[in-house]
């Protein structure tokens, strides 16, 4: 028969795997993106590959603090992931500023995207996976009783969100062939961005482990 402690290292074992998942995946998800991105002229998705590579050091973090829950009961974020908030957050400001004067510079030149389709292809596929992956967060935070897997977990509906976005823009963009559609879905991800940054310094301020932003709270 398992005993409590058995469980809780499998479940913690569980958590080290998801964070560790959800890193490759957004290492993976970050270069294609990116490079269709940039090829493709489609701001959209060059601007949801960098927000993928930003989700790395918030997910290092997470790793970390993870890492921690194993020897001890974690009550509060180390200076370590206090630091990797502030990185965080700093690098979704910079993200929002770049996409926000690359959306003015698409509209001036009227920039059009060769093809939206790697777009699709990429959304699609994110969709699925971080819907798995909040699913799993949720469930084994619920059974750990954790609330830093569990926030962890909701915030992961941002990822979600921006995917939504992404194939909503891609499929739009291919539909009707308008320039501004492609615009309109880079401001989409301007905006979580800074939903984003403004929410890891506000969790860098505090020690709390609560998810402080408004889609956490959901």
């Amino acid at each position: 028969m398992l005993t409590e402690n058995t469980i809780t290292q499998k479940l913690l074992k569980t958590a080290r795997w998801l964070a560790i998942i959800t890193i490759i995946y957004n290492i993976a998800e970050g270069l294609i993106s990116v490079f269709f991105g940039y090829q493709d002229d489609t701001l959209a998705l060059f601007g949801f590959g960098v927000d993928s590579f930003v989700e790395v050091i918030s997910g290092i973090g997470i790793l970390h603090m993870v890492i921690r829950m194993k020897n001890s009961t974690v009550e509060q974020r180390d200076e370590f992931e206090r630091t990797a908030l502030r990185i965080t957050g700093t690098a979704f400001y910079l993200l929002t500023a770049g996409l926000l004067a690359g959306s003015i510079i698409n509209l001036i030149n009227k920039t059009q995207p060769e093809t939206t389709v790697p777009g699709l292809v990429i959304s699609a596929i994110s969709i699925l996976t971080m819907y798995f992956l909040m699913r799993a967060k949720l469930k084994t935070g619920k059974k750990l009783n954790s609330e830093a897997i569990i926030a962890d977990a909701n915030c992961t509906k941002t990822c979600l969100y921006l995917s939504v976005v992404l194939l909503l823009a891609s499929a739009g963009y291919e539909i009707f062939k308008i320039h501004y559609i492609d615009v309109a879905g880079s401001l989409g991800i301007a905006w979580f961005a800074f939903k984003e940054g403004r929410e890891s310094f506000e969790k860098a301020k505090s020690k709390s482990l609560c998810c402080c932003g408004d889609h956490c709270s959901k």
